[in-house]
């Protein structure tokens, strides 16, 4: 009777032998390798207990020392700049009034000695009436009134402070959000394909408020819509297979809808132009620009990042013949502060200020409204998967309280990150034992913040459900 082969493969070296089962990662190891595989978990244990006794060592100094506190030594910084400027606004205002004193004194003297020169020349004379008398009479009133009267200089409080004024600020939403870790499949669960349940590459992601989503199927030429919970989506432009007619697209890469026209405005990529797409007509607004990602700001302005000449332009809504005006880059490539290197998508927030994905320098800019150069919001450390590091980012969104969210595609990740931090956080991804992301591009929230991912390699969108 032929023996019951109860042997399977070890996880580890791949070898089929008698294993015993990990609850936790459901791997099956064998002996030495599930040994191995305990004391791994054991060294980590010991990692997470080190950090917890780091932390409530670092808690109980800020809980014994409040005044130690950065925020502390940040108004104790204000108090000392502010005392200096007031001492010094006080020192040249003295100058001036001892300035002005000194010569106003020096007048009255003269003006004295004078008169006291006109009394003794009558007085040894001995020859004056009531004339003279009214006379020395009115100048001696008059050289009294002069010294009492201080009306020629006084001081004028300004209501303008020259003091930066502080206060506290307590966010009513400082709480940092929370996504589920495993998503719900929202559109395109069937793979790669041309299908209207499928995807060739999706690339960006709109929104609306009723859940609905818009999709730029990259490699099937088209952008979907996509109803909240249907099955299939529907296509809305292209779909007329890759080409340069009015009624084609050629890999689009970043679609906004208009809405003022209720129209889509498109990154018609390979064919170096953007396109507004309406339900009967086509128009193309801006030709002969190597456009990748878009934006629109609350005034209406359009953005367009050009990755061929590192820099984004914007244009005025219905102002479309001429170059735009660069508000961005434009100094050619390069990783200084006034450059980038194949910038991609953009994202525009209320001060009008441009956030772009520098996807070659591996890092994420800010340019504030009529600037030279921008400042460094995420990444700058070179290529990699470090919490300080980016590795060719993609889609970029900022919330109301200006953290920056975005797509680190390499490192098959959500990031996000608070402007002057070191380093950001992973938010959804960056497991590279499974395919929860696969090179993500883009992504949206919906008014309920829940996140959406294009999950790009996976010919999908995923939806993670906000933890409340």
């Amino acid at each position: 009777m032929a023996m019951t082969n109860n042997k399977t493969l070890c996880f580890t070296c791949n070898k089929e032998k008698i294993t015993f089962p990990c609850k936790g990662c459901s791997e099956e190891f064998c002996l030495i390798h599930f040994t191995e595989h305990q004391h791994i978990l054991s060294e980590e244990l010991n990692r997470i207990i080190d950090d917890y006794d780091q932390f409530k060592q670092k808690i109980n100094e800020q809980t014994q020392n409040p005044l130690n506190h950065l925020l502390i030594k940040e108004i104790n910084q204000w108090e000392r700049d502010s005392i200096e400027i007031i001492q010094q606004k006080a020192q040249h205002c003295r100058q001036i009034v001892i300035e002005y004193l000194s010569t106003f004194f020096n007048n009255i003297e003269m003006k004295f000695n004078d008169l006291n020169e006109q009394i003794k020349q009558i007085h040894q004379e001995n020859e004056f009436n009531e004339i003279n008398l009214s006379y020395l009479t009115n100048e001696l009133i008059e050289i009294t009134e002069e010294l009492n009267n201080s009306s020629k200089i006084y001081i004028q409080q300004d209501s303008q402070s020259f003091i930066n004024d502080i206060s506290i600020i307590l966010s009513k939403k400082s709480k940092l959000n929370k996504w589920k870790q495993n998503a719900i499949i929202v559109a395109g669960e069937n793979g790669y394909g041309h299908e209207l349940n499928q995807f060739n590459g999706p690339y960006r992601i709109f929104i609306d408020e009723n859940k609905n989503i818009f999709i730029a199927d990259l490699n099937n030429h088209r952008i979907v819509e996509w109803k909240c919970n249907a099955k299939e989506g529907q296509i809305i432009a292209g779909g007329n297979k890759e080409g340069n007619r009015m009624d084609q697209l050629n890999r689009p890469t970043d679609m906004i809808i208009d809405p003022q026209t209720h129209s889509i405005i498109i990154a018609d990529y390979v064919n170096r132009r953007v396109i507004q797409w309406m339900t009967q007509d086509q128009q193309i607004l801006i030709k002969n620009i190597d456009c990748y990602g878009l934006a629109m700001d609350k005034y209406g302005f359009l953005y367009v990042s050009d990755y061929k000449k590192n820099g984004v332009r914007r244009w005025k809504m219905g102002e479309y013949d001429n170059e735009g005006i660069v508000v961005v880059g434009g100094n050619g490539i390069g990783n200084q502060l006034n450059q980038l290197n194949c910038p991609g998508f953009i994202f525009v927030d209320e001060d009008q200020s441009v956030y772009v994905s520098d996807q070659n320098n591996h890092r994420v800019m800010k340019w504030r409204k009529d600037s030279e150069e921008g400042i460094i919001v995420a990444g700058g450390n070179g290529q990699g998967e470090n919490l300080n590091q980016l590795s060719y980012p993609q889609g970029v969104i900022v919330d109301d309280l200006g953290r920056i969210y975005m797509a680190d595609c390499w490192n098959d990740r959500i990031m996000r990150w608070c402007e002057g931090e070191e380093e950001g956080e992973i938010v959804v991804g960056g497991n590279r034992r499974g395919n929860q992301l696969n090179r993500p591009m883009g992504l949206c929230f919906d008014d309920e913040e829940n996140l959406y991912v294009v999950d790009y390699l996976n010919h999908r969108i995923q939806k993670f459900e906000i933890i409340l």
